[in-house]
């Protein structure tokens, strides 16, 4: 298939169960960078090249979240064909690289991933079932700050951590100081859309939000992506929180 991911989380998915090579475009935004050969870039994650799209002839166009929903439906009215995906919850993450593995042809490889992803949170929860649940904060925007939502409390539960800022599905949603600082959390993990690992906990100490909290820094494919990454991101939380970068068979 001649296939254009839009979204970051569809082009890691498809990397990870084989089927880069049928990518002849992508955004800016989406990591290729083992890729032996690079599709073209057709713009960002909002601000698509949708000419440039056509151009490239796809017999699909991949695209997530309901940021997203103005692209795919100005795809369709061009007449392409768009797979979208928007997952709310892990779950919906880990069930959505079956149905993407389905939607481009490769269902066993997306079954094997879905598979994969249910043994590695199995891992991970069992390694740290016994331990203490910390209560964490994870920011996903800090201008105005924003607590993760969507998968990320189920996420921190997995790694063994308490997190009262959002409930499993509901979207990232801006926060106040007081509300921080009255859960008393003992980790801040920042992971801010479009960073990667690049965040400054310096920033976030000079806020003064008066916390004694350990503050580090995830890369956010980890933990905003609902792709494979996604697991990673887990095991990363699960190391931070219980020292567990590897649970054990």
């Amino acid at each position: 298939m001649r296939l254009v991911s839009l979204a970051p989380s569809a082009t890691a998915t498809l990397v990870a169960m084989g089927a880069a090579d049928e990518l002849v475009g992508v955004t800016h935004h989406c990591d290729l960078s083992d890729a032996a050969v690079a599709p073209e870039r057709v713009g960002g994650w909002l601000n698509t090249d949708l000419d440039a799209v056509a151009a490239l002839d796809p017999d699909l166009v991949l695209t997530s979240d309901p940021l997203q929903r103005d692209t795919r439906d100005d795809l369709r009215e061009r007449g392409l064909e768009v797979y979208h995906a928007e997952p709310e919850t892990l779950d919906d993450a880990v069930d959505g690289f079956a149905a993407l593995g389905r939607a481009v042809d490769h269902a066993a490889a997306g079954e094997r991933l879905a598979a994969d992803a249910r043994e590695r949170l199995r891992r991970v929860r069992e390694a740290v079932a016994d331990e203490p649940r910390p209560t964490v904060y994870c920011e996903e925007w800090a201008d105005p700050p924003m607590a993760a939502g969507n998968w990320v409390p189920e996420a921190v539960d997995a790694a063994g951590g308490a997190y009262p800022f959002a409930d499993p599905g509901e979207r990232s949603g801006e926060v106040s100081r007081e509300e921080v600082a009255a859960a008393d959390p003992e980790y801040v993990i920042l992971h801010p859309c479009g960073k990667g690992d690049r965040a400054d906990p310096d920033e976030f100490r000079e806020r003064d939000w008066g916390l004694d909290a350990e503050i580090h820094v995830v890369d956010d494919s980890l933990l905003n992506q609902p792709s494979p990454n996604l697991l990673a991101g887990v095991e990363r939380l699960a190391g931070i929180l219980h020292g567990i970068d590897e649970p054990a068979d």
